[in-house]
């Protein structure tokens, strides 16, 4: 179950209260600027923040913690567009004042500074060349979703899984922490499918399993 009711920690603007979050130095003089006008909020894990399909005209940019962006059928069967953790924003793609085309929810006690649409807007009317940034931002987010939908396509559920546990790359490169349910969402299969291919794997050697960790313990085959 999803809470929906945010804490709320309020701001005082100048404060310098923004020094807080390491995350807020990886962005840009002018990003850091805008956040100071928006509201400093705190999530519990589990805590929904955006309702796919609602109409919603707010950007959360995340100091602290991790977000999940997914989408969900009518059955309540569940797809993982991508997490989210500091630096990086959700919510953007509504700015245009459309529906929200995904849910957003926190997989661990997060802290996001809220923009407002009005907020946004103002301060883009006085530093036009932060347009530039946020549509920068925004293709880099569609790009993003492309490769995910393309791995989607062109791959079955076991290449799917292969590129997710990041097979191309170092084998000894340390614990995945994903669960069965996580990786399925991920991947757009079911969890008894991912539990049945990573029990193969784990006999085979090629992955060892620990209370929702998961460590490739050499190069997984191209092919299973």
């Amino acid at each position: 179950m999803v809470a929906t009711v945010p804490m709320l920690n309020p701001h005082i603007p100048g404060s310098g209260w923004l020094a807080e979050y390491p995350a807020v130095r990886r962005l840009s003089p002018l990003f850091q600027q805008l956040l100071e006008r928006g509201d400093l909020r705190r999530y519990a894990k589990g805590t929904l923040l955006i309702q796919e399909g609602d109409h919603g005209d707010t950007l959360y940019v995340i100091l602290q913690g991790l977000l999940r962006a997914f989408g969900a059928d009518d059955q309540g069967r569940e797809i993982t567009y991508g997490s989210y953790g500091p630096g990086e924003c959700v919510g953007e793609m509504s700015l245009d004042g459309g529906a929200r085309s995904a849910s957003v929810a926190t997989l661990e006690p997060s802290t996001c500074v809220v923009l407002a649409r009005e907020t946004l807007l103002r301060f883009i009317g006085e530093e036009p060349e932060f347009a530039f940034e946020l549509l920068a931002m925004v293709i880099q987010r569609a790009r993003s979703v492309t490769q995910s939908a393309k791995r989607l396509a062109l791959n079955d559920v076991y290449g799917r899984l292969r590129l997710l546990l990041g097979a191309e790359g170092d084998p000894m490169g340390g614990d995945i922490l994903l669960t069965h349910q996580d990786i399925a969402h991920r991947i757009g299969c079911s969890r008894e499918m991912v539990s049945r291919l990573m029990k193969d794997l784990e006999k085979g050697g090629y992955i060892a399993q620990q209370r929702g960790r998961v460590r490739l313990m050499r190069q997984l085959p191209h092919r299973w």
